[in-house]
């Protein structure tokens, strides 16, 4: 809906489809599951069907509209102020010049074509043309981190979207001038851009079910190396028994093994069975000094 002729590249959205929450077969298990909604042109072009239809009654609304909404609503502020406004949040100990206020102003009052609404030939010569153009980058660009599962993307994938979106601007530019509706983080050699409005102390203000499965497998990622000496020893208790109940006994009943094994369960690791011979003879190490317990022996 807020690509210029109703078509995108599927490269594009497979570089953000991760990002999106997209499963990796999505042109199988989506765009062609729906072909009442997408139609592939060829095999990297994906259209929408009847995209202009019924536009003013589908629904299709920006987020940062719905916040516009919510601040007219509830702080009284007039329709003038808000009606093409985007939520402002700068970091900590920015610093603001003399006449920066002002400008800041001018820019949320300036109309701009919405993310959902027909590509107008915007004059870039006239007066506040540039930055009418600029405007609608930075409203496309905040409605597609809106879609994204964590809000956040890298700055080197969206400039796949410059021409399906006709975004034709120095996005790196674009997001770094405002610095109050977007943050750019690097590390090494990858930027990533993140909606400030979104986060708060780190953390998504409104998660989802996604994002908080990927924050509790991230929270077993950093455990580390964390209680895995417990695990380590029962795992070698469930060793010790299966080998034992398996070659000692040769059957499966190994109520003659487990006393055995749960005497030597809270030993410490170096007590381990060292040797299965192929007479049917196990040496436990650790428990009897060299004792060799054979088969006949535990049938008596």
């Amino acid at each position: 809906m807020m690509s210029v002729n109703g078509k995108i590249h599927l490269h594009a959205i497979r570089l953000i489809r991760r990002e999106l929450g997209l499963p990796e077969d999505f042109r199988e298990s989506i765009i062609r599951k729906y072909d009442t909604v997408f139609r592939l042109v060829d095999l990297e072009i994906v259209e929408l069907i009847d995209r202009y239809e019924n536009n003013e009654s589908s629904g299709y609304v920006a987020e940062v509209e719905m916040w516009r909404e919510r601040e007219y609503r509830e702080k009284w502020l007039s329709e003038f102020e808000t009606k093409y406004a985007f939520p402002i949040n700068f970091p900590t100990g920015f610093k603001i010049v003399p006449g920066f206020r002002e400008k800041l102003r001018n820019w949320q009052r300036l109309p701009y074509v919405k993310p959902y609404e027909r590509m107008e030939n915007v004059r870039i010569r006239t007066c506040g043309g540039v930055e009418r153009y600029e405007k609608r980058a930075v409203g496309i660009i905040h409605e597609l981190l809106c879609l994204m599962v964590e809000k956040m993307v890298e700055v080197e994938r969206l400039a796949h979207f410059r021409k399906d979106l006709g975004v034709e601007v120095n996005i790196r530019e674009l997001l770094l001038k405002q610095s109050g509706i977007f943050y750019v983080s690097t590390r090494g050699n990858v930027q990533m851009v993140y909606l400030r409005e979104a986060y708060s102390k780190g953390c998504l203000v409104e998660p989802n079910p996604v994002y908080d499965v990927r924050r509790k497998m991230l929270e077993l990622i950093l455990l580390g190396c964390r209680y895995t000496r417990e695990l380590r020893e029962w795992s070698e208790v469930e060793d010790r028994r299966e080998v034992c109940n398996e070659n000692a006994l040769g059957t499966t009943d190994g109520d003659f093994v487990l006393p055995i094994l749960e005497s030597f369960s809270n030993s410490s690791y170096d007590n381990h069975l060292s040797n299965i011979g192929d007479s049917s003879e196990v040496v436990l190490d650790g428990l009897y000094e060299e004792e060799i317990i054979d088969k006949a022996s535990f049938e008596e």
